[in-house]
Protein backbone atom coordinates (compact mmCIF):
# COMPACT_ATOMS: atom_id res chain seq x y z
CA UNK A 1 0.00 0.00 0.00
CA UNK A 2 1.83 3.35 -1.14
CA UNK A 3 0.73 6.90 -1.70
CA UNK A 4 -0.22 6.51 -4.94
CA UNK A 5 -2.24 3.62 -4.44
CA UNK A 6 -4.43 6.07 -1.92
CA UNK A 7 -4.65 8.80 -4.09
CA UNK A 8 -6.20 7.03 -6.54
CA UNK A 9 -8.71 5.78 -3.51
CA UNK A 10 -9.45 9.14 -2.79
CA UNK A 11 -10.27 10.13 -6.30
CA UNK A 12 -12.79 7.21 -6.58
CA UNK A 13 -14.51 7.95 -3.32
CA UNK A 14 -14.95 11.32 -4.65
CA UNK A 15 -16.40 10.66 -8.11
CA UNK A 16 -17.49 7.20 -7.57
CA UNK A 17 -17.38 6.27 -11.38
CA UNK A 18 -14.40 3.76 -12.42
CA UNK A 19 -14.55 5.88 -15.89
CA UNK A 20 -14.52 9.83 -14.70
CA UNK A 21 -11.88 8.43 -12.22
CA UNK A 22 -9.99 6.70 -14.32
CA UNK A 23 -9.46 9.42 -16.49
CA UNK A 24 -8.91 11.84 -13.60
CA UNK A 25 -5.96 9.26 -12.69
CA UNK A 26 -4.68 9.25 -15.90
CA UNK A 27 -5.15 5.16 -15.67
CA UNK A 28 -6.97 2.61 -18.02
CA UNK A 29 -10.15 1.33 -16.30
CA UNK A 30 -8.45 -1.96 -15.93
CA UNK A 31 -5.56 -0.75 -13.88
CA UNK A 32 -8.10 1.33 -11.77
CA UNK A 33 -9.56 -1.96 -10.55
CA UNK A 34 -6.78 -3.50 -10.14
CA UNK A 35 -5.69 -0.93 -7.44
CA UNK A 36 -8.86 -0.83 -5.46
CA UNK A 37 -8.63 -4.75 -6.01
CA UNK A 38 -5.16 -4.89 -3.99
CA UNK A 39 -6.35 -2.48 -1.80
CA UNK A 40 -9.44 -4.43 -0.68
CA UNK A 41 -7.14 -7.57 -0.82
CA UNK A 42 -4.35 -5.83 1.89
CA UNK A 43 -7.22 -4.63 3.82
CA UNK A 44 -9.36 -7.96 3.67
CA UNK A 45 -12.60 -6.10 3.04
CA UNK A 46 -14.67 -4.23 0.48
CA UNK A 47 -14.07 -0.45 -0.24
CA UNK A 48 -16.80 0.12 -2.73
CA UNK A 49 -20.53 -1.92 -3.19
CA UNK A 50 -20.75 -1.81 -7.22
CA UNK A 51 -23.64 -2.94 -9.29
CA UNK A 52 -24.90 -1.66 -12.63
CA UNK A 53 -26.21 1.29 -11.78
CA UNK A 54 -23.80 2.91 -8.74
CA UNK A 55 -20.20 2.39 -6.94
CA UNK A 56 -20.59 3.80 -3.54
CA UNK A 57 -18.54 3.50 -0.33
CA UNK A 58 -18.61 0.42 2.05
CA UNK A 59 -18.92 1.15 5.80
CA UNK A 60 -15.06 -0.09 5.43
CA UNK A 61 -14.67 2.26 2.44
CA UNK A 62 -15.49 5.06 4.94
CA UNK A 63 -13.45 4.66 7.79
CA UNK A 64 -10.72 4.24 5.03
CA UNK A 65 -11.38 7.42 3.27
CA UNK A 66 -10.34 8.86 6.65
CA UNK A 67 -7.44 7.50 7.10
CA UNK A 68 -6.31 7.65 3.08
CA UNK A 69 -7.11 11.32 3.38
CA UNK A 70 -4.99 12.05 6.72
CA UNK A 71 -2.08 9.78 5.34
CA UNK A 72 -2.06 11.56 1.57
CA UNK A 73 -1.90 15.11 3.47
CA UNK A 74 0.88 14.28 5.62
CA UNK A 75 2.89 12.58 3.35
CA UNK A 76 2.72 15.88 1.27
CA UNK A 77 3.35 17.88 3.77
CA UNK A 78 6.28 16.16 4.57
CA UNK A 79 7.24 15.89 1.34
CA UNK A 80 7.28 19.27 0.45
CA UNK A 81 9.64 20.11 3.61
CA UNK A 82 12.10 17.73 2.50
CA UNK A 83 12.53 18.33 -0.97
CA UNK A 84 13.09 21.70 -0.85
CA UNK A 85 16.34 22.48 -1.77
CA UNK A 86 19.80 22.84 0.94
CA UNK A 87 17.02 22.07 4.05
CA UNK A 88 17.51 17.90 4.10
CA UNK A 89 21.49 18.01 5.16
CA UNK A 90 23.27 15.61 7.49
CA UNK A 91 24.88 12.11 8.01
CA UNK A 92 22.51 8.85 6.93
CA UNK A 93 24.50 5.71 7.93
CA UNK A 94 23.49 2.42 6.21
CA UNK A 95 24.91 -1.14 7.11
CA UNK A 96 24.17 -4.29 4.28
CA UNK A 97 25.60 -7.38 3.52
CA UNK A 98 27.71 -7.33 0.40
CA UNK A 99 25.25 -9.04 -1.28
CA UNK A 100 22.50 -6.57 -0.58
CA UNK A 101 24.64 -3.76 -1.49
CA UNK A 102 24.55 -5.38 -5.18
CA UNK A 103 20.79 -6.53 -5.29
CA UNK A 104 18.84 -4.09 -3.13
CA UNK A 105 20.41 -0.99 -2.82
CA UNK A 106 21.50 0.10 -5.99
CA UNK A 107 18.81 1.43 -7.18
CA UNK A 108 17.64 3.51 -3.63
CA UNK A 109 20.53 4.81 -3.44
CA UNK A 110 21.15 6.55 -6.73
CA UNK A 111 18.12 8.06 -6.25
CA UNK A 112 18.31 9.13 -3.14
CA UNK A 113 21.14 10.80 -3.81
CA UNK A 114 19.99 12.61 -6.71
CA UNK A 115 16.86 13.71 -4.67
CA UNK A 116 19.04 14.61 -1.33
CA UNK A 117 22.64 15.40 -2.61
CA UNK A 118 23.18 17.98 0.87
CA UNK A 119 22.86 14.13 3.14
CA UNK A 120 26.25 12.49 3.58
CA UNK A 121 26.00 8.66 2.97
CA UNK A 122 27.98 6.33 4.81
CA UNK A 123 27.65 2.73 3.71
CA UNK A 124 28.92 -0.38 5.74
CA UNK A 125 28.93 -3.92 4.65
CA UNK A 126 29.36 -6.86 6.85
CA UNK A 127 27.35 -10.03 7.93
CA UNK A 128 24.08 -9.60 7.68
CA UNK A 129 23.49 -11.23 11.14
CA UNK A 130 24.93 -8.35 12.77
CA UNK A 131 22.29 -5.51 11.03
CA UNK A 132 19.77 -5.83 13.49
CA UNK A 133 21.86 -5.29 16.69
CA UNK A 134 23.70 -2.67 14.66
CA UNK A 135 20.10 -0.52 14.56
CA UNK A 136 19.63 -1.76 18.03
CA UNK A 137 22.56 -0.16 19.53
CA UNK A 138 22.31 3.12 17.70
CA UNK A 139 25.42 2.84 15.68
CA UNK A 140 23.63 2.81 12.21
CA UNK A 141 20.68 4.40 11.85
CA UNK A 142 19.08 2.00 8.56
CA UNK A 143 20.22 -1.39 7.68
CA UNK A 144 19.22 -4.11 5.16
CA UNK A 145 18.03 -7.26 7.98
CA UNK A 146 16.57 -10.48 7.71
CA UNK A 147 13.44 -10.14 9.70
CA UNK A 148 13.61 -11.68 13.24
CA UNK A 149 10.86 -14.14 14.06
CA UNK A 150 10.52 -11.90 17.61
CA UNK A 151 11.52 -8.50 17.61
CA UNK A 152 11.05 -5.35 19.99
CA UNK A 153 8.37 -2.65 19.51
CA UNK A 154 11.09 0.00 19.36
CA UNK A 155 12.38 -1.64 15.32
CA UNK A 156 10.77 -0.97 12.34
CA UNK A 157 10.76 -3.34 9.14
CA UNK A 158 9.81 -2.32 5.65
CA UNK A 159 9.79 -5.93 4.03
CA UNK A 160 11.30 -5.74 0.85
CA UNK A 161 12.13 -9.49 -0.71
CA UNK A 162 11.13 -13.03 -0.08
CA UNK A 163 14.20 -15.34 -0.55
CA UNK A 164 14.75 -19.25 0.09
CA UNK A 165 16.52 -21.16 2.73
CA UNK A 166 18.31 -23.71 0.11
CA UNK A 167 20.83 -26.43 0.93
CA UNK A 168 24.34 -26.61 -1.11
CA UNK A 169 26.66 -29.16 -2.13
CA UNK A 170 30.18 -28.56 -4.14
CA UNK A 171 29.40 -29.37 -7.86
CA UNK A 172 31.47 -32.37 -8.03
CA UNK A 173 29.71 -34.12 -4.90
CA UNK A 174 27.07 -36.59 -6.85
CA UNK A 175 23.45 -36.33 -5.09
CA UNK A 176 22.56 -39.60 -5.37
CA UNK A 177 25.36 -40.54 -3.25
CA UNK A 178 24.52 -39.02 0.11
CA UNK A 179 22.68 -40.84 2.58
CA UNK A 180 19.40 -40.41 2.99
CA UNK A 181 16.65 -40.61 5.56
CA UNK A 182 12.93 -40.89 5.47
CA UNK A 183 13.40 -39.40 1.93
CA UNK A 184 15.84 -36.54 3.21
CA UNK A 185 19.48 -36.48 3.29
CA UNK A 186 20.82 -37.91 6.58
CA UNK A 187 22.15 -34.81 8.80
CA UNK A 188 23.95 -37.21 11.10
CA UNK A 189 25.82 -38.66 8.48
CA UNK A 190 26.55 -35.21 5.87
CA UNK A 191 29.28 -33.33 6.63
CA UNK A 192 27.36 -29.84 7.20
CA UNK A 193 28.76 -26.16 6.94
CA UNK A 194 26.52 -23.90 8.82
CA UNK A 195 26.54 -20.49 10.29
CA UNK A 196 27.97 -19.32 13.58
CA UNK A 197 24.40 -17.42 14.74
CA UNK A 198 21.82 -15.75 12.79
CA UNK A 199 18.27 -16.73 11.27
CA UNK A 200 19.01 -19.37 8.64
CA UNK A 201 21.11 -21.30 12.08
CA UNK A 202 17.95 -20.58 14.34
CA UNK A 203 15.89 -21.90 11.75
CA UNK A 204 17.87 -25.01 11.32
CA UNK A 205 18.55 -25.85 14.65
CA UNK A 206 14.90 -25.58 15.23
CA UNK A 207 13.92 -28.10 12.38
CA UNK A 208 16.47 -30.55 13.96
CA UNK A 209 15.41 -30.21 17.28
CA UNK A 210 12.06 -31.03 16.78
CA UNK A 211 13.22 -34.24 14.81
CA UNK A 212 15.45 -34.88 17.53
CA UNK A 213 18.53 -34.85 15.26
CA UNK A 214 22.07 -34.64 16.43
CA UNK A 215 23.98 -32.97 12.54
CA UNK A 216 27.46 -33.69 12.04
CA UNK A 217 28.53 -30.14 11.56
CA UNK A 218 32.63 -29.79 10.38
CA UNK A 219 32.38 -26.17 10.08
CA UNK A 220 30.81 -22.66 11.42
CA UNK A 221 31.15 -19.65 9.40
CA UNK A 222 30.64 -15.91 10.03
CA UNK A 223 28.43 -14.78 6.83
CA UNK A 224 26.74 -16.34 3.97
CA UNK A 225 28.89 -15.45 1.34
CA UNK A 226 32.30 -17.36 3.44
CA UNK A 227 29.56 -20.14 3.73
CA UNK A 228 29.08 -20.76 0.03
CA UNK A 229 33.46 -20.67 -0.42
CA UNK A 230 33.59 -23.83 2.30
CA UNK A 231 31.11 -25.55 0.37
CA UNK A 232 32.59 -24.89 -2.70
CA UNK A 233 36.32 -26.45 -1.50
CA UNK A 234 34.22 -29.53 -0.74
CA UNK A 235 34.24 -29.21 3.17
CA UNK A 236 30.14 -30.13 3.40
CA UNK A 237 27.03 -29.24 2.55
CA UNK A 238 25.50 -25.72 3.34
CA UNK A 239 22.36 -23.67 3.75
CA UNK A 240 22.46 -20.29 2.32
CA UNK A 241 19.54 -17.81 1.21
CA UNK A 242 18.56 -17.98 -2.33
CA UNK A 243 19.63 -14.35 -2.77
CA UNK A 244 23.22 -14.74 -1.15
CA UNK A 245 23.75 -17.48 -3.65
CA UNK A 246 21.91 -15.60 -6.98
CA UNK A 247 24.72 -13.30 -6.69
CA UNK A 248 27.65 -15.51 -5.50
CA UNK A 249 30.67 -15.72 -7.90
CA UNK A 250 31.12 -19.34 -6.87
CA UNK A 251 27.58 -20.03 -7.53
CA UNK A 252 28.04 -21.78 -11.07
CA UNK A 253 30.29 -23.97 -8.51
CA UNK A 254 27.88 -25.72 -6.45
CA UNK A 255 24.36 -26.94 -6.61
CA UNK A 256 20.98 -27.03 -5.09
CA UNK A 257 20.03 -30.12 -2.94
CA UNK A 258 16.38 -31.15 -3.92
CA UNK A 259 16.05 -33.77 -1.37
CA UNK A 260 17.05 -31.58 1.87
CA UNK A 261 14.80 -29.98 4.45
CA UNK A 262 12.62 -27.15 3.96
CA UNK A 263 12.72 -24.48 6.01
CA UNK A 264 10.68 -21.69 6.04
CA UNK A 265 12.07 -18.51 3.41
CA UNK A 266 13.63 -15.45 5.25
CA UNK A 267 11.95 -11.87 4.65
CA UNK A 268 14.45 -9.46 3.90
CA UNK A 269 13.87 -5.68 4.54
CA UNK A 270 14.74 -2.24 5.72
CA UNK A 271 15.35 -1.89 9.52
CA UNK A 272 15.43 1.35 11.52
CA UNK A 273 14.04 2.04 14.94
CA UNK A 274 11.21 4.31 15.91
CA UNK A 275 13.53 7.22 17.65
CA UNK A 276 15.79 7.13 13.80
CA UNK A 277 13.23 7.01 11.76
CA UNK A 278 12.03 10.44 13.35
CA UNK A 279 14.75 12.19 12.09
CA UNK A 280 14.40 13.65 8.24
CA UNK A 281 17.16 11.66 6.53
CA UNK A 282 15.95 8.35 8.17
CA UNK A 283 12.43 8.88 7.42
CA UNK A 284 12.91 10.59 3.82
CA UNK A 285 15.11 7.11 2.36
CA UNK A 286 12.35 5.26 3.84
CA UNK A 287 9.96 6.85 2.47
CA UNK A 288 11.33 6.87 -0.59
CA UNK A 289 12.11 3.06 -0.32
CA UNK A 290 8.21 2.47 -0.14
CA UNK A 291 7.43 4.80 -3.37
CA UNK A 292 9.79 3.25 -4.96
CA UNK A 293 9.25 -0.61 -4.43
CA UNK A 294 5.76 -1.89 -3.84
CA UNK A 295 8.08 -4.65 -2.28
CA UNK A 296 11.35 -5.50 -3.85
CA UNK A 297 13.76 -2.07 -4.52
CA UNK A 298 15.98 -3.42 -7.24
CA UNK A 299 13.11 -3.48 -10.07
Amino acid sequence: MDIRHLEIFLTLAELCHFGRASQACNLSPSALTRTIQRLEEELGQPLFIRDKRRVALSTTGEGFRAYARRTVQEWHAMRNTLQRKGELSGNLSIYASVTAVYSLLPRLLEAFRSAYREVQLELRTGVAEEAVALVQSGEIDLAVAALPDQYRGQLQFLPIINTPLLFIAPLQSDANDLPLRDGIIDLTRVPLVVPQRGLSRRRLDQWLKERRITPNITSEVSGNEALIAMVRLGCGIGIVPELVLARSPFREEVHILETAPVLDPYVVGLCSSKRNLQRPAVQAFWQLAVERSGIKLDS
